[in-house]
């Protein structure tokens, strides 16, 4: 067999551990792992010297926003900045698009207009509404790789939030079809009465808006996913957790062997509420970030795999949608931007508790592509798996700056901070996407469909 490629380290992040390696691929696939030595001659090479080569990352919750509200957001801009963040595979939510993704027709106008702008692969969740069970299997069959629900009010009003009604109504469809269900775990009872409670409580500043999501809220919500887990032996995902209260109850829906999975964001993990200014909108995200110690046991749970992995939640908004609450957290649009940051932003933090290269690889890539049915070929250096590979120098430390960033719009609270982690390069497919800054080439990215069992 004739090698197109070689990519090489001092430092690559295999299953076996971080190891002095060769990458040998042939037709966009790792056709091995062999010695650093080994370079057949007359392919090309890539010389990674002491950069470390990791597997390229897997975002499985990305808000693209388009068709219909572009202008937040686009399949252009959002994956330019993946392929900048070194994520080669990512999984767009169904809302924040219009039409939302609930039905085959509105998941065939995504693919009409993704087709041939997407630089990294990107997949489609569908959606769980009122009323659109009958939607499930037609969108099922058409490659959606499972379905996202509310069950507080989402911000927009074409996907709607379900009862436990509704949710009855799903998951018998659902666990036939072996398809996870992702849940945004609020529930607006807690909610309504802390929201009651603080009627004349200052808008602007941010305890207040902490105090308005209550962890009981999530946890709630949370104890009614798992009691249906267990009557419906349904895959039941909880998104961007951010309650650490909700933990032992995971951990014990774990040890019962029911079916949960559980992820969280770079934001729960990097910031504390102490520390956010009032008035600073950039930082409104639901559920909130909570406090220190909140954060903590999170950090704990990720090294004890009681959370399975980090996602984005990238959730991006005209400036304006922001700004123009005037430091009013209530009014401001809630989401945080930080698609291409995400490995910067784990890694400055996972390294200083002392985590290792192999946790992030896991945390960001492996787990993921677990949850999409992708395990063997996404998120993993193995022969035979696509040969998506992010070069990136964890010593190397850099400032973010809007005005460098590759997503639609630059409003994120990350900007002004110092990270650790600079992204070198990213292959999808063993094809050169980005490099030294740049994003190169043509869109190659491919729409990725869930095999259906």
């Amino acid at each position: 067999m004739k090698l197109e490629l070689v990519i090489r380290s001092e430092r690559v992040v295999t299953s076996q551990g971080v190891r002095r390696a060769a990458l040998h691929i042939n037709r966009g696939r790792i056709a091995s792992i062999a010695p650093w030595e080994s370079v057949p001659a007359g392919c090309s090479l890539y010389d990674a010297g002491r950069a470390v080569i990791m597997a390229g990352l897997v975002d499985s919750h990305v808000h693209i926003n388009e068709p219909g509200r572009a202008s937040w957001e686009g399949f252009s801009t959002a994956t330019r900045a993946a392929a900048a963040g070194g994520i080669t595979t990512l999984i767009d939510m169904p809302l924040n698009s219009i039409p939302a993704t609930t039905s085959l027709p509105a998941l065939q106008a995504k693919r009409r207009a993704a087709r041939g702008r997407c630089r990294v692969d990107v997949g489609f969740w569908g959606g769980v509404v009122p009323g659109n069970v009958a939607a499930l299997l037609p969108l099922h069959e058409a490659g959606a790789f499972g379905f996202k629900c509310f069950l507080v009010p989402s911000g927009v009003p074409e996907f709607a939030h379900v009862t436990e009604r509704d949710l009855r109504a799903a998951l018998p469809t659902l666990a036939r079809l072996r398809t996870p269900l992702l849940a945004h775990a609020e529930l607006p009872g807690p909610i309504d009465g802390a929201t009651a409670r603080l009627a004349r409580a200052n808008p602007k500043r941010y305890r207040t808006w902490l105090a308005s999501r209550p962890p009981e809220s999530e946890s709630d919500a949370i104890a009614l996913l798992i009691r249906l887990a267990r009557e419906f032996r349904t895959n039941i995902h909880i998104v961007h957790l951010s309650a650490a209260s909700a933990l032992p109850m995971l951990r014990r829906a774990r040890r019962a062997s029911l079916p949960i999975s559980v992820e969280t964001c770079p934001h729960y993990l990097a910031f504390a509420s102490d520390a956010i200014p009032d008035g600073d909108v950039a930082f409104k995200c639901a559920p909130p970030i909570r406090e220190a110690a909140n954060r903590e046991q999170l950090w704990r749970a990720l090294a004890r795999d009681e959370i399975d992995f980090i996602v984005s939640d990238h959730s991006p908004c005209p400036p304006r949608m922001k700004t123009g609450a005037r430091g009013n957290f209530f009014r401001a649009w809630g989401g945080i931007a930080s698609l291409e940051l995400r490995l910067p932003i784990v890694w400055t933090a996972a390294r200083r508790r002392g985590h290792t290269l192999e946790q992030v690889a896991q945390w960001l890539a492996a787990g993921p592509a677990r949850l999409l049915g992708l395990e063997g070929r996404k998120g993993v250096l193995a022969p035979g798996a696509d040969a998506d590979i992010v070069v990136w120098d964890p010593d190397k430390m850099f400032h973010v700056k809007r005005s460098q960033m590759h997503q639609r719009h630059k409003l994120t609270p990350y900007n002004g901070e110092k990270l650790a982690g600079v992204i070198q390069a990213t292959f999808l497919r063993g094809r050169l996407i980005f490099a030294d800054g740049k994003v190169l080439g043509r869109p190659s990215g491919s729409l990725l469909e869930r095999k259906a069992h």
